[in-house]
């Protein structure tokens, strides 16, 4: 029995010995979040932490770094890049607020990056070839494991473009694999700007589809976009890690090879939060950041007797926060009904004093107020496609209840605008922002006089005047 026992572990050293690891740091939609918030996040605390990394590693961000605070607007994402070529990483694929700033705006994130840019399913509209500084992959020895990084870009940017175009993302994957195969990639890793947590019954919007089609040719998917944070997850054998939002976290997945073959075994993530406390603060990172800190933007603006948080409850779907901004937004432009992206809303309002700063995390965007004349049957349409597979609008004037089938699917959805039922035939003033009212759903649809007010003003000078109050949830109730 000693010699079994004693020839299992010596088998168990033998086997280990001939594999060898290299690590993965992932980061997604950090959002221009530069700065530790209560002792969390930040660019600086994220270079701490992987420069005590004792294996060889890349560091890669799934996209959505060049807007969201008031240093990553002014700059239009430049302090962002300059950020992530101080912190070390190696490759970053495009999200859709890269495009924030126009088609004029990407071209200088692409040049300031010291890192690769990465997407394969991303083209000039005009030549059909990929932009300067862009590619679609890039296999990087890591001591010696031949790690191929392939870019999916995010296909909604959040300004239309006419300077660039999308492929099939299945299809600009397929291509770049065939590439890396050749060279002799070890390990594929995709990184994404789209969500697993998107992805239902095949669709929405084709990331476990990777998995299953893709199965043993592709090793790790790491994405993004819907702020979710997924550890583990694995279609296909494939695994999936996404890592959340704002550089609160960073996922570690470790990647095991047989160092004999050089041939793939096995990968696992883990979330790690960056708590300056544990992992400490690079100094040279820190002063960087500091450096771009906007002057005066720190002022209170005004005091919020309670928080607005932005986080929905249990079978309610709809938010303090959320409500609150719909509901400025109905009453300004005297509509029928006001919808509101809940993806807008980066951050709660925490009670107390409030900061332009505050307030740009919480809504960074210069989005106007569209009005807008649909029909009922329309609107069913819109609201039940934003309830899956997560609710992604927030109302003022609209009452719903809803439950799920078991494969995800809407049904005993009823609608009520200000406490009557919807009536199909019937037409309704509807007010949203300029980024939703770009959907289909407003295409051909009279347009109405909605005065020149911004979302972000609207929330500003109802801080201002101290007309902070929580509205009652419930709007939104899955049964």
């Amino acid at each position: 029995m000693k010699k079994l026992f004693l020839f299992l572990i010596l088998a168990g050293l033998s086997c280990s010995a001939f594999a060898k690891t290299v690590v993965l740091y992932h980061s997604s939609d950090t959002h221009g979040f530069y700065y530790p918030k209560n002792n969390r996040g930040g660019f600086a605390a994220l270079s701490a932490l992987v420069q005590k990394e004792k294996y060889p590693y890349l560091l890669l961000d799934s996209g959505d770094f060049a807007n969201g605070t008031i240093e990553a607007k002014n700059s239009k994402g430049l302090t962002s890049v300059r950020l992530m070529n101080a912190a070390g990483y190696q490759a970053v694929t495009v999200g859709n607020h890269e495009f924030d700033f126009g088609d004029d705006g990407l071209a200088p994130i692409f040049a300031e990056a010291d890192f690769a840019v990465l997407a394969a399913n991303l083209l000039e509209a005009e030549t059909d070839t990929y932009p300067k500084n862009v590619r679609p992959y890039q296999i990087f020895d890591v001591d010696g494991v031949k790690v191929a990084v392939i870019g999916l870009a995010n296909r909604t940017p959040t300004k239309p473009t006419k300077k660039y175009k999308f492929t099939k993302p299945l299809s600009a994957l397929e291509n770049a694999l065939a590439r890396v195969e050749k060279e002799g990639a070890a390990v594929a890793v995709v990184l994404v700007h789209d969500s697993y947590g998107d992805y239902q019954n095949g669709s929405l919007p084709y990331m476990g589809d990777i998995g299953k089609k893709f199965s043993g040719r592709v090793q790790v998917v790491l994405g993004g976009h819907a702020h979710k944070i997924f550890q583990n997850k694995r279609v296909g054998g494939v695994l999936y890690a996404e890592s959340g939002k704002y550089l609160e976290h960073v996922t570690r997945v470790s990647v095991e090879v047989d160092d004999k073959t050089g041939k793939f075994k096995k990968a696992w993530s883990k979330l790690i939060p960056l708590d300056v406390k544990k992992t400490g603060s690079d100094q040279r990172v820190a002063d960087l950041a500091e450096s771009f800190r906007t002057p005066g933007v720190d002022t209170v603006l005004g005091y919020a007797k309670e928080t607005l948080s932005n986080k929905s409850r249990g079978a309610q779907q709809d938010s303090p926060l959320d409500n609150w901004i719909a509901d400025l937004g109905r009453v300004s432009a005297g509509a029928d009904l006001y919808i509101h992206n809940t993806g807008g809303t980066r951050t709660s309002m925490e009670k107390g004093p409030v900061t332009k700063r505050d307030l740009i995390d919480i809504f960074p965007f210069d989005d106007t107020l569209v009005l807008r004349e649909i029909s009922g049957r329309q609107l069913r349409t819109f609201v039940k496609a934003g309830l899956l597979p997560w609710n992604k609008y927030a109302y003022s004037g609209l009452k719903i209840t809803y439950s799920r089938t078991r494969d995800g699917k809407v049904r005993n959805l009823k609608i009520w605008v200000n406490g009557q039922p919807l009536e199909n035939n019937r037409m309704y003033r509807v007010a949203t922002n300029s980024f939703i009212a770009r959907q289909n759903i407003f295409a051909g649809a009279p347009k109405l006089d909605a005065g020149n007010a911004t979302v972000y003003g609207l929330i500003e000078e109802a801080l201002k005047q101290g007309r902070v109050r929580a509205p009652d949830t419930g709007r939104i109730v899955q049964k």
